[in-house]
């Protein structure tokens, strides 16, 4: 089952940034990586954000797992932030939006003052899900994506008392060069169909966020170690009710060693459409390493058989050796988030401080 039909998305630039969005199956793998290569060629002073969308195992391509695999490789060498996204984690989110809706409501359109664009997409339901005539199958996971972008980029576009750049998430968020891969989550989840939906209360959005269920790849971050962690608040919030919330839900969360403190705030003024306040959380988790886990073995059981490499060899510029390479990076990837997880239950004892002898 392909789950998004867009392949690839613009690319914008941020003032010294660069976001490059593109879907991490057939043909966007190939055209992604190579506008990401293309990118660095050019701008090679210029940050590289990109949203990959990794499928599910229910993918209706067989071949889904090289074309994964190999884009990676470029990703690893590439980008400086990739945020991954799993088809199935927004099947899944987009089932719950659903079924969170009295049933009473749905197909109803109601309009009010609420600030959204007379025959924009966006419908105002008052509450329920209200199904638009023109809405395509795919239009609620495409959106969640792009309220990704939108939430991460608000800084850049609206006033807030804690603006955050693009460069900041990887400075503060990225450790180690290799170790970029962010994992996401968003509250409140709403899609393309409805926006006004019954507000959440400020902590209960913080405690959703770090739950299994907004998590936009299939994976829990509370039971694996944080690297490092940003909360991208918008709308009316006090850098005080983010704080008491952090200090609320720290004990809950195990975060390595020799960055005990790795939080990063951002707070945007203008909240999105519909809502009085939203949240974005962009972690550096070992958690991540199970998607790659995941796909690594999906890409062995083709590969071992050498099955459909003939189809990416007759390519001019496509060798075998490419295949080795990218899942030989791959296995140093995971082994190296695997690494810092076992540090989770047995932390590296401390550098013996430096002693003044007179």
């Amino acid at each position: 089952m392909r789950i998004l039909n867009l392949r690839v998305s613009p690319i914008v630039r941020q003032n010294e940034n660069q976001v490059s969005s593109y879907r991490d199956t057939g043909t966007g793998s190939g055209v992604g990586t190579s506008i990401l290569n293309l990118l660095a060629d050019e701008y090679p002073d210029v940050y590289r954000f990109v949203t990959a969308v990794y499928p599910s195992s229910e993918d209706d391509v067989v071949t889904s797992p090289y074309n994964s695999v190999l884009a990676m490789h470029e990703l690893t060498e590439k980008a400086d932030c990739v945020l991954p996204i799993e088809n199935q984690a927004l099947v899944d989110i987009v089932n719950k939006i659903g079924q969170s809706v009295p049933s009473a409501k749905l197909g109803k359109r109601v309009y009010n003052a609420s600030g959204v664009k007379a025959g924009s997409a966006i419908i105002d339901g008052e509450g329920g899900l209200s199904k638009a005539s023109d809405e395509k199958p795919f239009d609620s996971m495409n959106n969640i994506v792009a309220n990704l972008l939108l939430n991460m980029t608000s800084s850049a576009r609206f006033e807030g008392s804690l603006n955050v750049d693009l460069n900041e998430i990887t400075m503060n968020l990225v450790p180690f060069p290799k170790l970029h891969y962010l994992v996401s989550s968003q509250t409140p989840l709403f899609s393309l169909s409805d926006v006004h939906l019954p507000p959440r209360r400020l902590d209960q959005m913080f405690s959703d966020a770090f739950s299994r269920d907004h998590q936009l790849i299939k994976a829990d971050p509370k039971h694996s170690l944080y690297l490092a962690c940003a909360l991208m608040v918008r709308g009316n919030v006090e850098i005080s009710d983010v704080r008491r919330n952090i200090e609320r839900l720290k004990p809950n969360l195990k975060f390595i060693h020799w960055n005990n403190e790795g939080w990063k705030t951002g707070l945007c003024s203008v909240p999105p459409v519909g809502q009085n306040y939203s949240l974005l959380t962009l972690a550096n988790n070992t958690c991540v390493h199970n998607t790659f886990v995941d796909l690594r073995d999906r890409f062995n059981r083709l590969y071992k058989r050498k099955a459909h490499i003939h189809h990416y060899t007759s390519v001019e510029g496509m060798e075998v050796d490419d295949f080795s390479s990218s899942i030989d990076s791959l296995n140093s990837l995971v082994e190296e988030y695997k690494g810092l997880e076992r540090q989770m239950n047995n932390p590296t004892p401390p550098e013996p401080r430096l002693e003044i002898f007179k």
